[in-house]
């Protein structure tokens, strides 16, 4: 089994949570870390328990042949020049959501990744949650029958409390509230409904708060997407709530259906009509990155990797799938407005 040398880019708070899955997966340490600020590689080191060399320069860092992939944690506006960058390096690449804040840039980092020959990882890591492993595995019973309608909501105030808060507000550093947040619902549906969508038709709209006053795009949106064979599906994306995280899912079969935790099915017998029954999985509770199954997610690639092949469910090629519908999504959202 090889060990693999990760180089991050950028650090921050999603730079910490990557450092430490990935220092606790069997087949990977992060030896270098790249930052427009000077960092001390010996605290790095102490803290995160691996040798780290520190970089300001990313193309020196690039340059350097010891390392073997590179986590791509900047602002979301730096995504997709530096994933280009690292790929045209030759280096694998693991990159936090969005890859890009346009659809044609996500088109040049797939160019330039298939030109490069890499493999790939992207940060849409609830896939490997408790709680979507379960909810697919559900599905794929056939438990629940086949899905006809889904809603998969992202509900998380992203208000002056939350440290995105202070360049999430901008439109040319996270583009919107579906692509900054929401996307991670959008995946999730895609996950269990499948990516053949024919339609999608999308609005948004602005809180009133004085907290949220600062965004210069709309902070709720709902998306609806229909199937190619007349399915359906909704997102909504709402950064702009004053409640608790709430990632809600709700999905319709022919044989039965689930909410969030709790499903009832006609396959089973013995079931009370009546009553859901619960199913025994780790929620998506929180925003904090701290929370998120990095680990497992990067578990899998570093294995895949390993073998020469694409790590299921997250490889750039999955991603992109999603990213496509997000811009389908607000460009119909402005559309809509007019």
């Amino acid at each position: 089994m090889k060990k693999y040398n990760v180089g991050i880019i950028g650090y921050s708070w999603a730079a910490g949570a990557h450092i430490e899955s990935i220092n606790k997966t069997e087949w990977a340490q992060v030896t270098a870390v790249c930052s427009s600020r000077k960092l001390n590689p010996s605290e790095l080191s102490a803290k995160y328990g691996s040798d780290i060399k520190c970089y300001t320069d990313l193309r020196e860092m690039l340059a350097d042949k010891s390392i073997h992939v590179v986590s791509v944690t900047s602002y979301p506006n730096e995504h997709a020049k530096q994933a280009i960058l690292a790929a045209g390096a030759g280096k694998h690449l693991i990159i936090e959501k969005p890859v890009a804040l346009s659809w044609e840039e996500c088109l040049k980092v797939d160019e330039a990744v298939k030109k490069a020959g890499v493999k790939t990882c992207v940060c849409f890591e609830c896939r490997y949650s408790s709680q979507f492993i379960t909810t697919k595995a559900l599905i794929d019973s056939g438990m629940l029958g086949e899905i006809h309608y889904g809603e998969i909501d992202y509900y998380h105030g992203i208000g002056p409390w939350y440290g995105q808060f202070r360049w999430n507000v901008k439109k040319d550093s996270a583009g919107s509230s579906l692509l900054s947040a929401g996307c991670h619902a959008l995946d999730a549906l895609l996950f269990c409904m499948g990516n053949d969508v024919q339609e999608v038709t999308s609005m948004a709209t602005f809180s009133k708060n004085s907290d949220f006053k600062k965004y210069e795009y709309p902070t709720s949106s709902v998306t609806l997407l229909r199937y190619n064979d007349g399915r359906i599906g909704k997102v909504a994306s709402v950064i702009d709530c004053l409640q608790p995280y709430y990632f809600h899912v709700h999905l319709v079969g022919s044989e039965g259906s689930l909410l969030d935790n709790k499903f009832y099915s006609t396959k089973m017998g013995g079931l009370n009509r009546g009553k859901w029954s619960e199913l025994s999985m780790k929620m998506l509770d929180s925003g904090d990155v701290s929370d998120h199954p990095y680990q497992t997610q990067f578990e899998a690639f570093f294995s895949a990797l390993d073998k020469g092949k694409d790590m299921p469910y997250t490889s750039l090629s999955d991603a992109l799938h999603a990213h496509e519908i997000i811009f389908r999504a607000d460009k119909d959202a402005i559309r809509s407005k007019k």
